[in-house]
C-alpha cells in the first residue's frame, strides 16, 4: 500500500499512452467476454445434457427416419427406464433467418424425459388437452414477442400437409423455462399425433429417440444392446451418449473451443506485447530516478515490487473494466438476435479472467522490474 502513490505517479507521467495502454487491454478482455460466451453457447447443450440418456437415430444419417414401433422395443431392453421419440420439422417462421428448433412430440413423455424444462401445470394440462397446440421455450419467446394464446404459422420446409398446403399453424398454449442457466429454451415442441396426422408422408415413422438409462455407467452396454437389438434390419441404429449427438451438432462447423482459443491467443499475445512495450519505455525513463529511490533507502526487492506494481495496476484497471462491459453487454443478450440458444459468460470464465489479468500484468512487468532491481545506482546517475 505504501507504494501506492508512487506507481500512480508514475502511471499519470505519459497520460497518452498509459491511456492507450489501458484501452487496448480493456478491448482485449471486451472480446475475451465475447467470444467464452459464444464458445458456451455452442457447448450448453453439452454440459446440461443427461448423463443417464442416450441418443438413437438411424445407423446411416439423422436424416434417416427410424419407425415409431421401435419405442416400444426400446422400452424392453434391460436397463432402460423409458425412451421418447422426436422428429426434426425444419421449418420457417415469417422469414429464412428466423431459425429455430421445432419438433413435434409426445406430449406426456417431454417433462419426464428432460427435467431441466420447467413448465406450470396449468400450461402443461392446456398443451395435453389441446390438439394443435405447442409450446415455447422462454428464451424464443422473448425474441419474438410472442404470448400464450397466438397463433403461430410455420412454413414448412419438408413436412408438407395431406391438404397440398405448406403452413402449419399452432396454438401456443404454454411457455417453459431452464432449471439451469445452460438450458436450451429456443426450442419450439408441438404434438405428435397432430403432425402425423397431418404431414402428407412418412406416417408412424420418426426421427430418433431419447432412451433414459437406469444406470449411467452402464450407458455404453446398454448403447450396444439396443444397437444389437436392430442390428440386421431395414432401419438399423446408432446409439450414443445424448452429450456426443449434441456435441456432433456443433462439430458440424469446425472445432469452436480450438478456434475460438487461437483468437484469443492472438489478441492477448498482441496485448502482452502492447504492455510489456510501455513498461519497458516506463523504466528506461525513470531509471535515474530509480536509482535515487535506491539511493534513499530502497531495497532491490523494493524497486522489484514497485514496478511489478505499476504492471498490475495498468493491466488491472484495463481488465476489470472490459470484464465488467463485456459482463454488461453479453447481459444485454445475443447480439445477432437468436443465433445462439443461450449467450452468457459462466462463472468460471470470469475468473479466468482475473488470472489471466495477474498473468498479463506479470509477464508484462517481470522483465522491466528485473532490470530496475540490478540497476547499479552510481551507473544508473551517470546516465
Amino acid at each position: 500500500m505504501k507504494y501506492l502513490y508512487l506507481i500512480f505517479s508514475s502511471l499519470r507521467r505519459k497520460k497518452l499512452r498509459t491511456g492507450l495502454t489501458i484501452l487496448s487491454i480493456m478491448v482485449a478482455f471486451v472480446l475475451f467476454g465475447y467470444l467464452t460466451a459464444i464458445r458456451q453457447a455452442f457447448v450448453a447443450g453439452v454440459e446440461v445434457a443427461g448423463a443417464d440418456r442416450l441418443i438413437v437415430r438411424h445407423k446411416v444419417s439423422l436424416v434417416q427416419l427410424l419407425p415409431q414401433s421401435y419405442e416400444s422395443r426400446i422400452e424392453q431392453i434391460k436397463g432402460v427406464e423409458n425412451a421418447a421419440h422426436a422428429t426434426w420439422f425444419g421449418g420457417i417462421y415469417q422469414e429464412p433467418r428466423n431459425f429455430f428448433a421445432q419438433m413435434p412430440m409426445v406430449p406426456e413423455e417431454i417433462f419426464s424425459m428432460f427435467p431441466e424444462y420447467v413448465i406450470s401445470d396449468e400450461h402443461q394440462a392446456e398443451f395435453l388437452a389441446t390438439r394443435s397446440g405447442a409450446i415455447a421455450g422462454r428464451g424464443i419467446v422473448e425474441r419474438f414477442g410472442w404470448k400464450v394464446g397466438d397463433r403461430i404459422p410455420i412454413q414448412a420446409t419438408i413436412w408438407g400437409k395431406k391438404d397440398g398446403g405448406r403452413t402449419w399453424e399452432f396454438d401456443l398454449v404454454g411457455i417453459y423455462d431452464g432449471a439451469e442457466k445452460g438450458t436450451d429454451t429456443s426450442q419450439f415442441f408441438f404434438r405428435y399425433d397432430f403432425f402425423d396426422e397431418t404431414r402428407a408422408f412418412g406416417q408412424g415413422q420418426v426421427g430418433w429417440y431419447t432412451v433414459k438409462v437406469s444406470d449411467p455407467d452402464r450407458a455404453a452396454e446398454i448403447a450396444a444392446a439396443i444397437d444389437a437389438e436392430f442390428a440386421n434390419s431395414p432401419q438399423e441404429t446408432k446409439a450414443e451418449p445424448e452429450g456426443a449427438f449434441v456435441q456432433g451438432f456443433a462439430n458440424q462447423i469446425g472445432n469452436i473451443g480450438f478456434i475460438i482459443m487461437s483468437i484469443m491467443t492472438a489478441v492477448f499475445f498482441t496485448i502482452l506485447l502492447v504492455a510489456g512495450n510501455t513498461m519497458a519505455y516506463t523504466v528506461r525513463e525513470r531509471i535515474s530516478e530509480l536509482a535515487v529511490l535506491k539511493a534513499l533507502g530502497f531495497t532491490d526487492r523494493g524497486v522489484l515490487s514497485l514496478v511489478l506494481g505499476e504492471s498490475l495496476s495498468l493491466t488491472a484497471v484495463g481488465g476489470v473494466i472490459g470484464l465488467i462491459l463485456a459482463w454488461l453487454l453479453v447481459s444485454m443478450g445475443d447480439p445477432t438476435q437468436g443465433s445462439f440458444p443461450v449467450f452468457y459468460i459462466p462463472t468460471r470464465d470470469l475468473l479466468t479472467g482475473v488470472f489471466l489479468i495477474a498473468a498479463m500484468a506479470f509477464v508484462a512487468g517481470i522483465i522491466p522490474a528485473i532490470q530496475a532491481q540490478r540497476l547499479q545506482i552510481a551507473d544508473a546517475l551517470r546516465r
